[in-house]
């Protein structure tokens, strides 16, 4: 059976985040593309802001562990983020690690405005 690319939104965020905050990173980002999966760091995904953006979504949740994040190979390399997680950057990160290898980020992570989220879109074969 082929498989088809699919488009996996990744996302890195601060304890203080809002769901409104993880959206707009996500529109940001996504502009008129179709995303069929979201992705953020295991540890994290139980925040109560990410898990509401999350269900409001209705789209499969891939969960990151630290080391798939620090075996990612990122475009954006933030110094707070290295220190923190190992990555340069944690949104691009998930959304490559929840992708088969050869998956290509499709830009730079974006911040929202109020810059407590991040998101960035990989494309590629699912795991």
């Amino acid at each position: 059976m082929e498989r088809h690319p699919v488009i996996v939104a990744g996302f890195g965020y601060r304890g203080a985040t809002t769901p409104e905050a993880l959206a707009e990173a996500l529109h940001l980002a996504a502009g008129a593309r179709s995303v069929d999966a979201i992705a953020a760091p295991a540890d994290k995904a139980e925040a109560p802001a990410f898990r509401s953006f999350a269900k409001s979504r209705s789209l499969p949740l891939h969960l990151v562990s630290p080391e798939a994040l620090e075996a990612a190979e990122t475009l954006t390399q933030s110094s707070i983020s290295r220190t923190a997680r190992g990555t340069g950057s944690v949104a691009e990160a998930s959304a490559l690690a929840s992708l088969a290898p050869g998956a290509r980020l499709l830009g730079p992570r974006v911040i929202s405005s109020d810059r407590s989220a991040t998101c960035a879109l990989a494309e590629g074969d699912p795991l």
